[in-house]
């Protein structure tokens, strides 16, 4: 079994390119590193395991959940594990926690058969990262995608002068929120497998951190844009939690300015802002480019026998 350090060099060399030079290596690798402890832990902790076979009650026996080690083939070895969709059993998949290598095509068929391991779970699905473009896996269904640069690279784009930010005081506004949210779901039916209202209580942790902030448009509330700092891909970012438009404001395109006018609030430059969209979110994913923050690479599902 490699050392988490070990797994967090394989990680980093996974990584887009362009991403090298945004977060100091050797901070980035401890971020990586802190990360994959618990990968590690989860492949060797029975007393956690027992835990997890008991909350989500899906069949199998305690050590069915472990992490696995595996050796794919001959110059591939991925830790693999047995997650669930929402921590719904009846969507269980085999997630590729990291491989020595970045995946290619060729390996698929391999990290196929090596993930018979969870055969007990009746996975449909697998899902793997590669920081390789979209049009590299046309044929797959794609999962989140990560939208980053640094912070003040992002600060110069224009900005409607009716549009602006003030920090958000307290969650009154949560209801009309979720209300927005609702009324792009209605219009979009495959929205709330993309996008999802953070709830109040993760409302209220941005709050306290100083990082969300009310959207006002032309005078009138208009969304939320906030962020969390924590490590994402072991870069040292301020993670994007919310990044919404009320109905009203929809369609004026306004969508690309809320990524800027976040990235003039944060108070580290040198800081990424980054964050997640799911890959069928076109919208959401030409927005965030126009403003500047780049796809560095994102997960995708692949077929299991």
């Amino acid at each position: 079994m490699p050392t988490a350090a070990e797994l967090a060099a394989f990680t980093l060399a996974a990584q887009h390119p362009a991403t090298h030079d945004w977060t100091d290596p050797a901070t980035r690798l401890r971020n990586l590193t802190d990360e994959h402890e618990f990968d590690l832990q989860l492949a060797t902790d029975l007393d956690l395991a027992a835990q997890r076979a008991d909350f989500l009650n899906a069949g199998p026996a305690a050590p069915a959940y472990l992490n696995r080690w595996m050796m794919v083939s001959a110059d591939l070895h991925a830790m693999l594990s047995i997650r669930f969709l929402g921590l719904d059993v009846t969507k269980p998949f085999v997630d590729v926690s990291v491989t020595s290598r970045p995946v290619t095509r060729a390996d698929l068929p391999a990290l196929s058969d090596a993930a018979r391991v969870y055969a007990a779970f009746h996975p449909p699905r697998l899902r793997f990262w590669s920081a390789a473009p979209m049009t590299d896996w046309p044929d797959l269904d794609p999962d989140r995608r990560v939208l980053a640069a640094p912070v003040g690279d992002l600060r110069g784009y224009p900005v409607p002068d009716d549009l602006t930010l003030t920090p958000t005081r307290d969650t009154s506004r949560h209801a009309d929120a979720q209300a927005a949210y609702d009324a792009v779901d209605a219009a979009h039916p495959h929205h709330p497998h993309e996008a999802r209202l953070l709830s109040a209580e993760d409302l209220q942790e941005c709050i306290d951190a100083g990082t969300m902030f009310d959207v006002h448009w032309r005078g009138e509330w208009a969304g939320y844009a906030g962020t969390l700092a924590h490590p994402q891909v072991g870069l040292d970012a301020q993670v994007v939690q919310e990044l919404l438009l009320a109905p009203h404001a929809r369609g004026h395109g306004l969508g690309a300015a809320l990524s800027t006018l976040l990235a003039r609030h944060l108070p580290d430059p040198a800081q990424v802002l980054s964050g997640t969209i799911h890959g069928r979110n076109r919208g959401a994913l030409n927005a965030a480019a126009r403003a500047g923050r780049r796809d560095v690479g994102g997960w995708w599902w692949a077929p299991l026998p």
